[in-house]
């Protein structure tokens, strides 16, 4: 790559100013990570790319903290006399389905005849702000245009073109979120035409509910433009529906009338940001358990594929794969060619590549390559090499007899339930244990509630020294020095003594119960 290239990038970048970090979808979202372990000093190569994207990078950091993604309760609409800053009060608290919609296209530029994205249409239009808020609001439009068009290729006007629908997340610097839905398709009309992106900026994360309100806005684009006001409109006053519940939507489209359109939030909403049958389409179980045992030791994985869909959900299933923990470092379900640096950076990372970028990556030292297309001549092009020894054979086995029990005719939730609770039982099972090892009290009482002002430890050496297994103790020892597990163990020691809430918590009292009953009939 030229110097000037380079320098072009770097100035674009400078002028987003925008964090592009992911936090991953599942029932615990981190607003990124903290720095991972740099590389020694004398791999200077690796370094010296790690300085070419620095200022990249320390965007894709917090600041060492982590949120819980909470469901928001439902609200009454927003009443019409609420002023500018009352709105933007109310965006911030996530209760409405979305920001705003932007459509982005294509347009071909006077200096170069090049076709370059810019947002054509924006609803609602953000009036009332302060010079401040506009200069940010601005800044937020251009990253949406370059995730809507990450490629970096100069398009061309086309007469077929498959729409695809996918999803990004911005972390701004302030380490707030916004979740980004985008469908692509080719726009109404005739002869050859580029294509164009709707985007959806939301605080919320639902990406199958967010599906089905591109497949309405798509279908009154096709009528007017016009038509998607209206509806969007209805949308935005309407409360985000708490898991299991529908809120309806009634909306009029010239020759079919007024429709009643039914959203409902699934049942499980820890799982309703996640599609599991994606990644299972494109790689087979064992394959799948590779990723995972890479994934769970904290290392460089980067994923490849034509689709951009197919991209953003496979990395979001891989990230929820590790529930009840949760990826701390950098997540980028899809890389823009701006941003195609960030591969060489020598901390853990979760990326998301187009095949057709494949070129650009040139380290691939200490690195999974996973190749997600349906016309791959190898899944892993690149491994390390010891990813099959990572997890305990006995336990490889159980995982993958489970994923095998499997039906064809299983729904996209019924899947969902399935992997998950399969991957949860291997940290129910290895990791369980752990609440008998968190020290209460001054005098340290395991199990006692002690001072309850005072913060829990954890005691790591008895906590892996209690495993029986020699093959899964010494896998246990190597998962305790990872973020993931760091930061959960954190949050435990600063929870009050006693029961625990929540999906793990509750698995692991069932298996306890279990075997207390398993060792009682023996007996």
């Amino acid at each position: 790559m030229s110097s000037g290239v380079l320098m072009r990038r770097k100035d674009r970048v400078g002028d987003l100013r925008q964090r592009w970090s992911e936090p991953p979808r599942g029932a615990l979202v981190p607003d990124s990570s903290r720095a991972g372990p740099c590389a020694s000093g004398e791999d200077g190569g690796r370094q010296g790319a790690f300085k070419r994207v620095s200022a990249m990078l320390s965007s894709f950091r917090n600041k060492g903290k982590k949120e819980r993604a909470k469901s928001p309760e439902p609200v009454d609409p927003r009443g019409p006399l609420e002023g500018p800053s009352q709105q933007q009060q109310r965006y911030g608290s996530g209760q409405y389905f979305f920001e705003y919609l932007v459509v982005v296209s294509l347009k071909r530029t006077s200096e170069d005849q090049q076709y370059q994205p810019h947002i054509s249409y924006q609803f609602p239009k953000r009036d009332g702000m302060g010079r401040v808020q506009r200069e940010d609001e601005e800044k937020v439009l251009k990253a949406i245009t370059l995730f809507c068009f990450p490629e970096g290729i100069s398009w061309k006007p086309l007469t077929e073109y498959r729409s695809e629908t996918f999803s990004f997340v911005l972390t701004e610097v302030d380490g707030s979120r916004r979740n980004g839905y985008c469908r692509r398709l080719l726009p109404g009309g005739k002869g050859a035409r580029p294509p164009e992106a709707y985007c959806i900026i939301s605080r919320l994360a639902c990406f199958g509910l967010f599906s089905k309100i591109f497949d309405e806005v798509e279908r009154r684009r096709l009528v007017s433009m016009a038509m998607i006001y209206p509806f969007m409109q209805k949308l935005r006053e309407a409360s985000f529906p708490s898991p299991g519940n529908t809120v309806e939507i009634t909306s009029f489209i010239p020759g079919a009338g007024t429709e009643i359109i039914r959203l409902t939030r699934p049942l499980d909403s820890w799982l309703e940001h996640v599609n599991f049958s994606v990644l299972f389409q494109s790689l087979s179980d064992e394959e799948v358990l590779l990723v995972f045992s890479a994934a769970v030791l904290e290392r460089r994985i980067i994923f490849m594929a034509d689709e951009l869909s197919t991209l953003s959900q496979a990395l979001h299933a891989v990230a929820a794969l590790l529930y009840p923990f949760t990826w701390q470092h950098t997540f980028i379900s899809i890389v823009p060619r701006i941003l195609m640096d960030v591969v060489s950076a020598p901390t853990p990372y979760l990326l998301g590549v187009q095949r057709s970028l494949l070129g650009e990556l040139y380290d691939t030292v200490d690195l999974l390559v996973v190749d997600l297309s349906e016309n791959k001549k190898e899944t892993f092009p690149f491994s390390i090499g010891d990813e099959k020894s990572i997890l305990p054979h006995k336990i490889q086995a159980e995982i993958l007899e489970s994923l095998r029990g499997r039906k064809d005719a299983l729904t996209g939730e019924e899947l969902n339930r399935l992997v998950s609770e399969t991957f949860l039982h291997f940290f129910v099972k290895t990791l369980g244990h752990y609440g008998a090892y968190v020290q209460y009290g001054a005098k340290g009482d395991r199990g006692t509630k002690g001072d309850r002002g005072a913060p829990g430890v954890f005691d790591k050496r008895g906590f892996y020294k209690a495993i029986d297994s020699k093959s899964t103790r010494h896998f246990v020892k190597k998962f305790i020095q990872t973020q993931m597990f760091d930061l959960f163990i954190q949050e435990v020691e600063q929870q009050q003594p006693g029961p625990q809430q929540g999906v793990f918590h509750r698995k692991i009292l069932e298996f306890n119960e279990k075997r207390k009953r398993d060792k009682a009939r023996k007996h």
